[in-house]
């Protein structure tokens, strides 16, 4: 479960939510084909074309005011409506309505911020957020508007059907959440706080994006790492090789580099990132965040952003955090000693000395070391059997099989980068086209760094009354292929892959009435269920096998590397999770305080849950996405819906068949097309037939094996 370890937004949520050469293994979707986008209907081209990615920044502002001021009709339309004469077509549906256009014509404002090729078209879109954030706010401090709900749910309630109802009901709370039923003059310093936490998260987000540090070494340093990589690396004049510190450059130096010295340079300059500006950000946020919860009547930010979530409240979330730490911390104490041997002999076998510590630069190092020497996972072998064009070819076939839908790749389409592409959703029953996605799989410069989907356009009722498709794109950095050399993904990136591309498919599934419940609107700590659930097929054989061929020969994984592979699933088991531990325990600390050295905060829970300490100097929440992202006070989701997935996943799909099409539509239709119209609980039950449990979720840790061991 590689991939916990590095920090990935695995969706961006609040409110936004050229290749010299290619392998010679060609991409061929079972049951699918490309289409043109010429050849899609006119109804379609309604429907899905309202995306344009070649807006000039002029544009882009133009476009934002547009916006605003139409968006901001709708709402006065419902302002001014007497009080008397309030009923649904005159208030909820003009405003579902208005949500509607809104989030479908926000995204080619905001999104190109992340992945657009020009600085200025970046720049650009930045400040569309910006202006759009303001108006977000402005928007949610709509008393009057309030007001007119207030009076829809006295007088109409019971007559709703159940979905407007539950939007009904999500509106008043959200505007109470707000401060709509305080006096004016608190409403006024809470509309005033909100921009500058809006602002401030741009901000912190845009500094991470634009973050371009380069390491310089000499090959010596790089020893250890493999000839492929060195070979992607650009050169200096003098002949030094430079290296990065986005993902495909850190992570395998930082598993494979023989030389301390070079693991510790990087680890220090990768959680030194934007330290200086996104500290000061990140601790005005945290003053920020407690004032406004104090304003609203909560005692802290997290139990103010708890109150959406299944959670409930930060007291739920201590307990459960407290309870698996106890499960891991033993089994975490166990694997860190078992590190500090291998550090030893590592340090006497090749002349170095032995200072009796595991440090940060240490830990991924080792923890390789540990899948190489318990479980011989032969890594360098192992990627040859993953070349990128091969894991999507069988990724989007099984996601096709599994859920009775039918993929078709759209030529000629308008995209914002020419290595992107766009695919057409069927299904495949009936062949409806359901959605739409992007793939933008390399990095470029000033692309966002981590690996996210991102919903571009809501699937619901338009202001017609017919139904508006889905559109999401999935972001990723995998390695980019070169003239002679194919683009090859670690095992930990399939999984990757695999989950991101599970987030998308929620969004594209969706079937809501309302853009407010569409895709992945649903509780932060459900809203990783569906992709963490799907991670479990690339730790089984059928799928592996599906996703795999050598980039040579495309001969299959011999069945000995594979049984490795599956079986080293539970190496690291307790170092990983009390990783996830730490960095959840300081979200919360951070988020029930009303300041906080944020880097000490941090060091802080890294010695006393891993027992490993933070490098003096370094502040890896300046880089911590999360917490400007949308899950301040929430990254414990991760960890919780965890739980469910696994429920799922063993109590129906291992159960009934991980490629069983009748298991896979039944989640597509109960889960995915519910989107957030339904509780999360809810559809749990549902799926499940019983209440959710952990058993699932300990057994697949390996936990619940290794307590027995420790305790004969």
């Amino acid at each position: 479960m590689h991939a916990m370890f590095v920090l990935r937004i695995s969706l961006v949520r609040a409110g936004r939510r050229i290749i010299p050469s290619r392998s010679k293994l060609k991409m061929t979707l079972q049951n699918g084909s490309v289409i043109s986008d010429q050849n899609c209907s006119s109804s379609t081209d309604v429907k899905a074309n309202s995306l344009h990615w070649d807006l000039t920044p002029e544009e882009m502002i133009r476009r934002t005011e547009l916006l605003i001021r139409r968006i901001k009709q709708a709402y006065d339309s419902v302002g001014t409506v007497d009080l008397g004469k309030v009923c649904f077509d005159n208030t909820l549906q003009v405003l579902a309505d208005a949500k509607s256009d809104y989030a479908a014509s926000r995204h080619v404002l905001d999104f190109p911020q992340f992945v657009s090729p020009c600085k200025e078209v970046r720049l650009a879109s930045t400040e569309a957020d910006k202006c759009l954030s303001d108006f977000d706010v402005e928007v949610s401090m709509r008393a009057d508007v309030f007001q007119r709900l207030l009076a829809l749910q006295e007088k109409q309630s019971s007559d709703l059907l159940p979905e407007s109802k539950r939007l009904l009901g999500r509106l008043i709370k959200l505007g109470k959440r707000n401060g709509l039923h305080l006096s004016k003059e608190i409403q006024v310093e809470i509309k005033s706080i909100s921009k500058q936490i809006s602002k401030l998260s741009i901000d912190f987000n845009q500094n991470v994006n634009e973050e371009n540090t380069v390491l310089s070494f000499s090959l010596e340093e790089l020893a250890g790492l493999a000839e492929s990589y060195v070979n992607g690396l650009e050169r200096t004049e003098d002949g030094l090789y430079e290296v990065t510190l986005a993902y495909p450059h850190y992570f395998p130096l930082m598993k494979r580099c023989h030389v301390p010295e070079t693991r510790r340079k990087m680890e220090a300059a990768f959680h030194s990132r934007c330290k200086n500006a996104n500290t000061a950000i990140l601790e005005q946020l945290i003053e920020l965040r407690a004032k406004l919860a104090k304003l609203l009547g909560f005692t802290n930010h997290a139990n103010y952003m708890l109150e959406m979530t299944m959670a409930e409240n930060s007291e739920n979330v201590a307990q459960f955090l407290g309870e698996l730490y106890k499960k891991l911390k033993p089994v975490g104490e166990q694997e860190r000693l078992y590190l500090l041997s291998l550090k030893q002999a590592e340090c006497k076998r090749r002349g170095l000395v032995f200072d009796g510590q595991i440090h940060a630069w240490d830990m991924p190092y080792y923890m390789n070391l540990v899948e190489q020497v318990k479980f011989a996972v032969d890594k360098d072998k192992l990627i040859e059997y993953f070349p990128l064009e091969v894991v999507t070819e069988g990724l989007l076939n099984i996601y096709q099989d599994l859920l009775g839908l039918k993929f078709q790749q759209v030529a000629n389409a308008h995209v914002w980068h020419n290595s992107v592409k766009l695919y057409s959703v069927l299904d495949y029953e009936n062949g409806d086209e359901i959605g739409r996605f992007y793939l933008d799989l390399h990095p470029r410069k000033g692309k966002y760094g981590h690996a996210a989907c991102f919903g571009l356009q809501p699937g619901c009722l338009g202001n017609d009354g017919k139904r508006r498709i889905p559109v999401a794109a999935m972001v990723a950095n995998f390695t980019k292929p070169t003239s002679n050399w194919p683009s090859l993904l670690q095992h930990h990136e399939v999984e990757t892959f695999f989950h991101e591309f599970g987030h998308v498919m929620h969004e594209i599934c969706s079937r809501t009435r309302y853009a407010e419940f569409s895709g992945t609107q649903v509780e932060t700590d459900f809203v990783e269920v569906p992709s963490q659930m799907l991670e479990n097929w690339v730790w089984e054989k059928e799928p592996l096998r599906r996703m795999s061929r050598h980039y040579k020969d495309g001969s299959p994984i011999p069945d000995s590397l594979l049984n490795k592979l599956i079986a080293s699933r539970v190496a690291n088991t307790g170092l990983m999770n009390l990783r996830q531990i730490v960095l959840s325990k300081a979200d919360q600390s951070l988020h029930t305080k009303d300041s906080a050295d944020t880097a000490a905060e941090f060091a802080k829970h890294s010695k006393e849950i891993l027992g490993i300490p933070a490098t003096p100097g370094t502040n890896m929440t300046a880089s911590f996405s999360h917490l400007a992202g949308g899950y301040d006070g929430q990254y414990y989701s991760y960890l919780w819906s965890e739980v469910y997935s696994m429920d799922i996943f063993f109590s129906r799909f291992k159960k009934e068949g991980i490629m069983n099409p009748k298991v896979g539509k039944e989640y597509r239709r109960v889960v995915l097309e519910a989107g957030g119209s339904m509780d999360g609980m809810d559809m749990l039950r549902t799926f499940l037939g019983r209440d959710p449990c952990q058993d699932a979720f300990i057994q697949c840790k390996g936990l619940s094996q290794k307590m027995t061991e420790q305790n004969s």
